[in-house]
């Protein structure tokens, strides 16, 4: 065990994060204003990860979020469509706007059960045909097997390739901790070394298994960005994804960031939600009525 949570100061304490959760579930009806939910909006990875996803279907979903705005002229857009690599360049061609970044979820995503050379390859690819972030998963295999320092060179790898990938370009990088698999310890562990390695953002989960995103992970992911930040100054972002589908369970993990991290944290710059489900929800909770937009 490398430690790092004595480093940071900072260990999971079971008890003070159910109260805190708790109290937080108690608020989520009065947090949640329009002007939240339009927040919780802006920061969407608007999500489709399935095995019969086409290019013609995700071109679809992209010309939808270009003709929001049309009929909703007061909301932001998202702040992604996400996406598998090999989907990178329909994104990136079809937006007609930068501020709708291209996310693709990488290196052998969702297991990362493969050759480091081939997460590489398909980082670099994605990010030349044009991926503006990258989400890849903390590879398990090493992790849980204890070889931290593998885990540490394997990020190192990927941040190094994305970057030079970007030709000057800032390319966001998420790394995934898959909480489902992990004690609060392991994920405050893994947290710290994804972070200590270039992560832009920690996020939850893949949406692949059977635990994904819970408050109880969130809350141990958003206190150790807030240890991280105390000792390097460096903001790190959070993303929770997998499962996130009502407009409450959203406002959950807002609520989570502020009372952790503060407004400052509350733009797409450093709280993302991966969402397939959710947008139509959000919309609906907004206008209160049923809404199907996306």
């Amino acid at each position: 065990m490398a430690n790092l949570s004595s480093k940071y100061g900072y260990a999971p304490d079971k008890e003070a994060i159910d109260k805190n959760l708790q109290m937080i579930s108690s608020r989520l009806e009065e947090i949640a204003t329009p002007e939240v939910l339009k927040t919780c909006f802006s920061a969407m990875d608007l999500t489709t990860l399935r095995t019969n996803d086409t290019p013609a279907g995700v071109e679809k979903l992209v010309r939808k979020v270009n003709d929001f705005r049309k009929d909703y002229p007061a909301y932001p857009l998202p702040a992604s469509v996400c996406v598998y690599s090999n989907f990178a360049k329909v994104v990136s061609t079809v937006r007609n706007t930068p501020e709708l970044h291209t996310t693709c979820v990488s290196a052998c995503f969702p297991s990362s059960q493969s050759f480091l050379p081939v997460k590489l390859m398909e980082c670099e690819m994605a990010v030349k045909d044009g991926a503006d972030e990258i989400d890849i998963v903390l590879p398990h295999s090493t992790f849980l097997g204890g070889d931290y320092e593998a885990v540490r060179k394997e990020l190192r790898a990927i941040r190094e390739t994305v970057d030079k990938a970007g030709a000057g370009r800032k390319i966001t990088l998420k790394v995934i901790l898959e909480t489902g698999l992990l004690t609060p310890e392991l994920i405050a562990e893994a947290s710290f070394i994804s972070m200590e390695e270039g992560a832009d953002f920690i996020k939850t989960s893949t949406g692949k298994i059977d635990v994904n995103a819970t408050p109880a992970a969130a809350y141990v992911m958003c206190e150790c960005i807030k240890a991280f930040y105390k000792q390097t100054g460096k903001k790190v972002g959070f993303k929770p994804a997998g499962g996130v589908s009502t407009a409450l369970e959203a406002v959950c993990y807002y609520s989570i960031v502020k009372s952790i991290l503060g407004d400052e944290w509350l733009n797409k710059d450093l709280f993302r939600l991966g969402v397939s489900r959710l947008a139509n929800n959000l919309l609906s909770a907004i206008e209160q009525k049923t809404i199907t937009v996306f």
